[in-house]
């Protein structure tokens, strides 16, 4: 097969173990030149080791890798590359201390007789940064950029070289609605220059947008591949799955109590928020909705002590906050879940135990002292990892062994190892499939019966409307609409998104 024109990759009998797990079992894939094909499938299913094969960072332990033709063997991240192979992960790889020109050029820098031509490299930088249509500025560090500023950095990396295979796992979970309409005309364009895409998401929109066929993994195990236009959004979730999923979103019985949260004139020193004001009551969820940029995780972050504020107030339960800091904010009742769960969510090196009790080793139940409890935080991260249904339920494995649902569960665990009342979730199910969705979505019913407040912070439009009793909406660092009833709806949103700035007062 792999010898018929237009066939780009074909992998046969693809197996891979790691210690206790049978990552993938027996899996055949195929990718034709100018073709964008989707991996599909829960978390843990072997999307992210298959695409690992490919780029050569995990080496198969049985099964066939043709690449245009030829047998590939002891396949290497660099060679992979020299190859014609590019991979842009949904974890990024990046410098944080060095510029962005530097990082596109990181391990194939150019010189001109001993010294490095940083010239040409920053000239080069700034064509395909142009080409590709990103707002970057080439001297920037990384670490000084937004997380959607970040992405197009690992994008115009990939493509920095003459790429026959481009993956992408989750290109757009950081980026705006622009940038990804820029993203899909890149993707366009590859397509018809005869590059192979591997497209890894778990947006239904715009899987079906890209998508020329489907493959969907369960279980280590592939499943069915099936062409994009031939299949229903219901019958792929069915396929994912292995069971039959009637609802996407649950109903939630929303009860309005008191008011547990309240901020009023909220402006920060970054000024990534401006004389904001919103309140959260007990038993409901409150969205807050607007595009990547807009203020709306700087102001949870802020409301958990995590951003500099420069005036206004918060109160917690009828009471004003005199200081803000994470600890302060924990003790008072209130829990943050960040939405980049592996820069700031989790220590991935360290055991899944470890990283849920994090948040409560000041309580007498975890500690004596200074002295840890240790059986009775086996016990308690045990019940919590049980309620949440972790898979694997052990708790002594690193996180960073984890899929990407488990690891979310592994954060929203934290926020039940004490007690809490005001829980901020950003962006809560970013990168992950929709059984696991289903399961976050489970939970914040079942906080809201305990009497929670939860606040939504999501860039999911569907999401927020479909669970939320109230929804504010943020345009450019001011909050613009709270919107109730029958007013929570698309296009109502939409237009506070795009709607248009007063023109200046004349002189």
């Amino acid at each position: 097969m792999s010898e018929q024109a237009g066939t780009l990759l074909e992998l046969t009998g693809i197996t891979k173990r790691f210690p206790g797990v049978l990552a993938l079992d027996d899996v055949d894939f195929e990718l034709r030149h100018g073709e964008v094909h989707v991996l599909f499938g829960e978390n843990g299913a072997g999307k992210s080791t298959l695409i690992n094969v490919i780029s050569g960072t995990f080496a198969q332990d049985k099964g066939r890798f043709v690449f245009r033709g030829e047998e590939v063997r002891h396949l290497t991240p660099h060679k992979a590359r020299v190859m014609g192979i590019s991979p842009v992960f949904q974890e990024f790889s990046l410098v944080p201390d060095m510029t962005v020109d530097e990082n596109l050029f990181l391990g194939r820098e150019r010189a001109r007789f001993t010294l490095l031509n940083k010239r040409a490299m920053r000239a080069t930088a700034r064509q395909i940064i142009a080409e590709l249509g990103f707002d970057l500025d080439p001297t920037r560090k990384v670490g000084t950029l937004s997380r959607a500023h970040q992405q197009m950095v690992e994008i115009a990396k990939a493509l920095l070289t003459d790429v026959k295979l481009l993956i992408l796992d989750e290109p757009t979970a950081s980026l705006t609605e622009a940038e990804t309409t820029k993203l899909f005309a890149l993707i366009d364009k590859l397509r018809a220059q005869g590059v192979g895409i591997i497209y890894v998401s778990h947006r239904m929109g715009e899987i079906k947008q890209v998508a020329d066929r489907i493959t969907v993994l369960r279980d280590g195990r592939k499943i069915a591949t099936v062409a994009a236009d031939s299949v229903s959004d219901t019958e792929l979730v069915e396929l994912m799955a292995g069971r039959k999923i009637d609802v996407l979103f649950p109903r939630i019985d929303h009860r309005p109590g008191e008011r547990l949260l309240d901020v009023r004139d909220l402006t920060l020193v970054s000024g990534a928020v401006r004389e904001v004001s919103f309140h959260a009551r007990a038993g409901e969820i409150t969205g807050i909705a607007g595009l990547v940029g807009c203020g709306k995780s700087e102001l949870v972050r802020a409301v958990f002590g995590l951003e500099p504020i420069a005036g206004g107030s918060v109160s917690l339960f009828d009471k004003e906050v005199s200081s803000f800091d994470p600890l302060a904010m924990l003790r008072a009742g209130v829990c943050y879940f960040p939405s980049d769960r592996v820069a700031e969510g989790l220590a991935l090196a360290r055991p899944i135990r470890e990283n849920v009790s994090m948040a409560a080793l000041d309580l007498p139940g975890f500690a004596r002292g200074q002295v840890l409890r240790r059986t009775e935080e086996r016990r308690a991260v045990q019940e919590i990892a049980d309620r949440l249904k972790l898979r694997p339920a052990q708790i002594e494995p690193a996180v960073g062994r984890l899929s990407g649902g488990n690891r979310q569960k592994v954060v929203l665990g934290r926020g039940l190892s004490r007690d809490i009342r005001v829980f901020l979730f950003d962006e809560p199910t970013v990168g992950i499939d929709v059984g696991a969705k289903l399961e976050v979505y489970e939970l914040m019913k079942v906080l809201l019966d305990l009497g929670a407040a939860i606040v939504l912070v999501s860039s999911e439009l569907p999401e927020v409307l479909n669970l939320s009793n109230r929804v504010y909406v943020m345009h450019r660092s001011r909050m613009v609409a709270e919107l109730t009833g029958a007013d929570i709806n698309e296009p109502a949103v939409l237009a506070c998104f795009f709607r248009e700035e007063p023109a200046a007062a004349a002189a």
